[in-house]
C-alpha cells in the first residue's frame, strides 16, 4: 500500500456514513415493499407457501439443506414469521441508518434479507436482490465497530472493503455491458434496442412512452452512450480520484436516466450508493451537514487484535476476489478454463448469494407479450382480473412505483416469454384465484369475483405496443393490442 494510505483513509469517512445510511433506507424499503405482499406470494395461502417448499426439501435432502438453503424459516417459516421478518428487518433498517451498532445490524439484516430470499423462490430472484447481499454482507465489514452513533470518533474505514465495493461497481456495470455484446443479439449490435427497450421494458413509466416517441437517430445515439458509459466508465474507478470522479458522474446519470423511464425497485438507488464510494470526504463535504466533522487521524502502531482483524479481511478480500472473478469469468466465457476446485469453491458459496454474476437485458425482448386472466361460472361470461401496475387496460398511463417493487406483475412479464409449463408458480396462481385466496386477490387491482371465486379461470396472451402521437391524440390510449392467442386453457379446481 502507498505511504500516504493513512491520509486517504482519513478521506473515506463521510462516504462511508453517507453509504451506511443509504442502504439503511434501501434496506428499509426492501423489507416494507416485501413485507406488504409476503401473505399473496409466500404465505400458507399464497402462490409458492415457504412452508410446503421447505418440507418438500426437508423430504428429500439431508442436514446438507441447511447450507443449500440458508434460512431462518427452518425454525419457523408460517405467516407470522415470515411478517416478523419483514417487520424486523424494516426496525433494523431504521437502527442502521441511525448508526446504532452498525455491524451487529448489519450483520442481522443481511441474515434476515438471505432468509426471506431464500424462501421467496421465483419471487425474490432478481438481481438487485442478490445485490443487496453482496452490498450488505460487505457492510458487516465496513461498518464502524461502535454502538452508538458518533463520526467524530468512528475508527477507519477498511480501504480493502472500499476497493471490494468499487470492484463491485465495476463487475456491475462492466458486466451489463459486455452481456449485451456477447449475446449477439441483433438489437444490440444495430444499435436500436432502445427502439423498443421503452415499450418492452417489465415496467415502463409514462416518460418512457415519450423517449419510445424520439426518432431513430436519437434512440441510436443513446444506446451509443450507454455502451460508453457501461463498457468505458467503469474502468475509470481504477484510474485515480479525477478518473473516479468521471466514473461516478457517468454511471450517476445513467441511474437517473433508468430511474426515469422504467421500475427497477431499488437497483438504481443502490448502484447510486455505491458511486458514493469513488469520491472521498473533500468531494461530498459540500453536500452533508457541517456539524458531521470526520475524525482527524494520528498515527497510531496496530495492536495485536487489529493485525488479527487485518489478515482476516485481508483472507476474506482474496477469496472474495477470486470467486467474483470466476463468476464474471462464466458469466462472459463459461466455466471451460477454470479449474474444478474453484468451480467447486463458487458452487459452496452460491447459497449465500453474495458473490454474484450480473448484467441485466443480455438479450432485447420484442414485441411486449402480455397475460390476461379471466375467470367464469359458465364458460360463456368471462370477467377480468385487473392487475396493480402491469399493462393492461389501453387508456392506462404507465405508472412510477418504484422503489416499491410488485413482485407479482414483475413474474407475469418473465412468464409471457415462455409457456405456463415452463413457470409452476403460474399454475399455483390460478388454483388460488379458484380458491379465492384473500392473500393472493389483495395482489391484485380489482377482483371480478367480490362475492365467490369463479368455478374456470383461463389466461390469454396478447402483444402490447406504445401508441403514436397521433393515435393518442385520438383515443386518449397509452397502449394498443392485438390478441395472439391462449397462454393457458382453461382450468378447474375439479
Amino acid at each position: 500500500m502507498s505511504a500516504n494510505e493513512p491520509r486517504r483513509r482519513a478521506e473515506l469517512f463521510l462516504g462511508r456514513w453517507l453509504f451506511l445510511r443509504l442502504l439503511g433506507v434501501i434496506y428499509f424499503l426492501a423489507f416494507v415493499s416485501l413485507w406488504s405482499q409476503v401473505d399473496g406470494l409466500i404465505g400458507s395461502h399464497g402462490i409458492l407457501p415457504a412452508a410446503e417448499f421447505l418440507r418438500s426439501i426437508a423430504e428429500r435432502v439431508g442436514p446438507e439443506r441447511f447450507w443449500w438453503l440458508p434460512t431462518l424459516g427452518w425454525w419457523n417459516a408460517s405467516d407470522w414469521f415470515l411478517r416478523l421478518l419483514c417487520g424486523g428487518g424494516a426496525g433494523l433498517a431504521v437502527l442502521l441508518f441511525c448508526g446504532v451498532a452498525p455491524r451487529l445490524v448489519s450483520a442481522a439484516l443481511w441474515v434476515a434479507y438471505l432468509s426471506l430470499g431464500t424462501l421467496g423462490q421465483d419471487f425474490l430472484s432478481f438481481q438487485w436482490d442478490t445485490l443487496l447481499l453482496e452490498c450488505g454482507f460487505l457492510a458487516i465489514f465496513f461498518a464502524p465497530r461502535q454502538w452508538l452513533p458518533d463520526l467524530a470518533r468512528e475508527t477507519p474505514p477498511s480501504i480493502v472493503i472500499v476497493w471490494l465495493y468499487r470492484w463491485l461497481l465495476f463487475r456491475l456495470m462492466f458486466l451489463s455491458g459486455a452481456v449485451k455484446l456477447l449475446s449477439r443479439d441483433h438489437w444490440w449490435w444495430s444499435l436500436r434496442a432502445l427502439e423498443v427497450h421503452y415499450e418492452t421494458q417489465p415496467l415502463p413509466t409514462w416518460i418512457g412512452w415519450y423517449a419510445h416517441q424520439l426518432p431513430a437517430s436519437g434512440q441510436r445515439f443513446s444506446v451509443v452512450v450507454m455502451f460508453a458509459i457501461e463498457l468505458a466508465a467503469p474502468f475509470l474507478i481504477f484510474t485515480g480520484r479525477r478518473g473516479r470522479r468521471i466514473a461516478a458522474a457517468g454511471i450517476a446519470g445513467l441511474m437517473l436516466l433508468i430511474v426515469a423511464t422504467g421500475n427497477y425497485c431499488f437497483f438504481n438507488l443502490l448502484t447510486l450508493a455505491l458511486c458514493l464510494l469513488l469520491l472521498d470526504d473533500d468531494d461530498l463535504r459540500p453536500f452533508v451537514p457541517r456539524r458531521l466533522t470526520p475524525p482527524s487521524q494520528s498515527e497510531t502502531s496496530p495492536t495485536f487484535w487489529a493485525r488479527v482483524r487485518t489478515a482476516g479481511v485481508a483472507v476474506l478480500a482474496a477469496t472474495l476476489l477470486l470467486i467474483s472473478g470466476a463468476e464474471m469469468n462464466a458469466r462472459m466465457f463459461g466455466w471451460e478454463p477454470w479449474p474444478a476446485p474453484l468451480q467447486e469453491l463458487t458452487r459452496l458459496a452460491a447459497p449465500f448469494r453474495s458473490v454474484n454474476s450480473y448484467g441485466l437485458f443480455a438479450v432485447m425482448t420484442s414485441p411486449r407479450l402480455e397475460i390476461e386472466i379471466e375467470g367464469s361460472d359458465d364458460r360463456v361470461n368471462w370477467r377480468t382480473y385487473q392487475f396493480r401496475w402491469k399493462p393492461g387496460e389501453l387508456g392506462h398511463a404507465p405508472a412510477f412505483v418504484q422503489p416499491h417493487q410488485p413482485r407479482l406483475d414483475w413474474q407475469m412479464w418473465f412468464a409471457a416469454l415462455g409457456d405456463y409449463r415452463q413457470n409452476p408458480w403460474f399454475l399455483h396462481f390460478l388454483e388460488r384465484l379458484l380458491q379465492g385466496s384473500p392473500p393472493v386477490l389483495g395482489l391484485l387491482e380489482r377482483n371480478p369475483f367480490p362475492s365467490a371465486p369463479p368455478r374456470y379461470v383461463r389466461a390469454t396472451l396478447y402483444e402490447y405496443h406504445f401508441t403514436d402521437w397521433a393515435t393518442r391524440r385520438a383515443t386518449g390510449g397509452w397502449w394498443r393490442r392485438e390478441k395472439k392467442g391462449p397462454y393457458c386453457p382453461e382450468a378447474s379446481l375439479r
